[in-house]
C-alpha cells in the first residue's frame, strides 16, 4: 500500500485538481486591488457620522491585536450614544470577520439577528443583540465598497472583492448602541 489517492488517479485528474490549487494559491495575488498597499499612511476619518459629530476612543487591547498586520486603518469613535468603530480596508482580506464573531468571541450571548435597511442610505445591514454582564447592545455592521454598494455579509463582500465585481477601499462599520 502506501499510495496516496492522488497516486491512482488518472494524470489528467491529477493535472486539474493542482491546477485548481495553484490557481487558489495565487489567486489574491492577480486579483484587482490586491496590490500592496501602504498602510502605514495616516487615514483621515471623517468628522461626522450619519449627522454626528465624532469623537475619536482610544482602541481597545483586542482592537489594537486586530489592526496588527490589518491591510488597512482601525478607528474608534463615538457619536456621545453609539460606539463606532470604522475600519477602511485597502484589499480583500480575511482578517475583516463579522462583528458577531468577535462579540462572541470575547464572551457575549448573541440573540436576535436579523438583516435592517440602512440609516439614510441604500443597503442592509446586519444587526444583532448582545449581553454579558448585565449590559445589553444592539450592534450593527456592513460594509461599503468605493462605489456605494453596501454587503451586510462579510463573505459575500469578501468574494465580491476578490473577483473584482467590488472595488475598494472599502468601509467596514459596527455600530454598538446600549439598550435598557
Amino acid at each position: 500500500m502506501g499510495d496516496s489517492a492522488c497516486s491512482t488517479a488518472p494524470a489528467s485528474v491529477q493535472a486539474t485538481f493542482l491546477g485548481a490549487l495553484l490557481l487558489a494559491i495565487i489567486w489574491p495575488l492577480w486579483a484587482p486591488g490586491s496590490a500592496a498597499a501602504n498602510v502605514s499612511a495616516p487615514h483621515e476619518w471623517p468628522a461626522q457620522f450619519e449627522g454626528r459629530l465624532l469623537r475619536p476612543l482610544a482602541l481597545s487591547p483586542v482592537e489594537q491585536r486586530f489592526a496588527e498586520g490589518f491591510p488597512g486603518q482601525l478607528g474608534r469613535f463615538t457619536d456621545g450614544q453609539r460606539s463606532i468603530v470604522l475600519r477602511q480596508v485597502l484589499r480583500p482580506t480575511r482578517k475583516l470577520h463579522p462583528a458577531e464573531d468577535c462579540f462572541r468571541a470575547i464572551g457575549y450571548h448573541i440573540e436576535q439577528t436579523q438583516l435592517h435597511k440602512r440609516v439614510g442610505a441604500e443597503g442592509l445591514q446586519r444587526c444583532f443583540v448582545v449581553t454579558r454582564d448585565g449590559v445589553t447592545l444592539q450592534v450593527c455592521d456592513y460594509i461599503q465598497d468605493a462605489a456605494g454598494q453596501s454587503f451586510s455579509d462579510t463573505s459575500a463582500w469578501y468574494w465580491s472583492a476578490l473577483s473584482g465585481r467590488s472595488t475598494g477601499p472599502w468601509l467596514a462599520v459596527t455600530l454598538a448602541s446600549p439598550l435598557p
